[in-house]
């Protein structure tokens, strides 16, 4: 039936198990283990896991199976595996799948704790690990190998918002057999088209836009049946990355709501780069929706939609970034993002310090870079908030 429903529908009624109660929320099945009608029942089980039966919470629960179908839905994928935080999908998805001796092509643009995974624990067990620069298909041409097993990428890079061109990468990849493995938080999965691009696992933290809400930390790992259950699956049961039944609840109350929210935040988003767009006091100002942004076509090709998060590079440097962070009312001062609520932060201290200065030269990420994730306000009140910041940053020259 869901295959006849547009996205917003199945955000609301994909994967729903009612109980002989009929309740129209999901009911919350708050208990770690299951009972068996008989020594001859529970055998039975764990020989055969039905599709609608249960062992234990950390290989499968109820509420968590209808967010895991929802989102499945949602996405357009086979199946998925709610995990405990977006970090845990990606450590799950990638480890799952390589062993000692296995060569990784990843983009040098990731979110801070995705580079740990890949340059001190991948490697750490004997995973050879080559990093290029995303947008630069010479470089991916180059380090992709007969033997490379996977590639990794942000399809938008946190947090210099670069876009990388998923389908001409997937074609790399796949000529040579490799898995196409992306976070795709960025996009989100209103604007996403990751699957359709040739990506064969998609990972959300769904921290971010899916609760949306600053309530709950969570993450799911989205591709084919077979890899979600027969390699996914018997990593985390065992190495205990699953989500708990609680957060699963919160995150299919957050999932209908989500198109609305993300589409009323990418509008408010565009209005504020907008208006920000040519402010001396602004080095750059990036974001998806923009015109002058670098990869507008690839951006045209591969989302429906900006997302809600922009860049903004002060002219002044820290003390301007830092003086604009503390001189705001209404923009709050956090490292979180895709939230109902405004986020900002300062990704050279915070995000990304673990970052040499080298480092975070190369990746773009200067001492006067701010990431803004623009929430449900009024365009209008965050920009008043953001220019008061801008006036208490001063001139480049101040």
């Amino acid at each position: 039936m869901t295959d006849d429903w547009k996205k917003r529908t199945r955000a609301v009624h994909a994967g729903t198990r009612r109980s002989q109660y009929g309740e129209v929320s999901e009911a919350i099945f708050l208990t770690q283990g299951f009972v068996y009608d008989s020594a001859e029942a529970a055998a039975a089980r764990f020989e055969n896991l039905g599709q609608d039966e249960f062992i234990y919470a950390r290989y499968g629960n109820p509420t968590v199976a209808m967010f895991e179908e929802r989102i499945a839905a949602l996405e357009g994928a086979e199946d998925a595996f709610a995990t405990a935080s977006g970090m845990a999908a990606v450590n799950g998805a990638l480890s799952s799948m390589l062993k000692a001796g296995d060569h990784v092509v990843s983009s040098r643009a990731l979110f801070g704790s995705c580079l740990y995974i890949l340059e001190e624990i991948l490697t750490r067990y004997g995973v050879e690990v080559s990093f290029v620069d995303g947008i630069d298909l010479d470089q991916w041409r180059a380090a992709i190998r007969p033997d490379t097993r996977a590639v990794f990428l942000e399809t938008i890079s946190n947090p210099t918002l670069e876009v990388i061109d998923l389908s001409a990468v997937s074609d790399l990849a796949h000529g040579v057999g490799a898995t196409v493995i992306v976070d795709n938080v960025f996009a989100t999965p209103v604007f996403s088209r990751a699957f359709e691009m040739g990506a064969d696992v998609v990972i959300y933290s769904a921290t971010k836009h899916i609760d949306g809400q600053g309530r709950a930390l969570g993450g799911v790992i989205l591709g084919t049946r077979d890899f979600i259950r027969k390699t996914v699956e018997p990593y985390l049961k065992h190495t205990g990355g699953a989500m708990s039944p609680f957060t699963a609840w919160v995150m299919l109350k957050g999932l209908e709501t989500l198109e609305l929210r993300v589409r009323a935040q990418a509008a408010t988003a565009q209005a504020v780069a907008e208006g920000l767009a040519g402010d001396a006091r602004l080095a750059r100002v990036i974001f998806p929706g923009l015109a002058d942004h670098a990869q507008s076509g690839i951006i045209a090709a591969q989302m429906t939609g900006p997302g809600t998060v922009i860049a903004l590079d002060l002219a002044g440097g820290r003390p301007a970034a830092f003086a604009m962070l503390n001189a705001l009312r209404l923009v709050t001062i956090s490292n979180n993002l895709g939230d109902a609520k405004s986020i900002i932060t300062h990704p050279a201290t915070t995000t990304h310090q673990r970052l040499s200065d080298a480092q975070r030269a190369h990746l773009g990420i200067g001492e006067g870079l701010l990431r803004l994730s623009v929430g449900l306000e009024d365009a209008d009140d965050l920009l008043a908030d953001l220019r008061r910041g801008l006036d208490a940053a001063g001139s480049p020259k101040s």
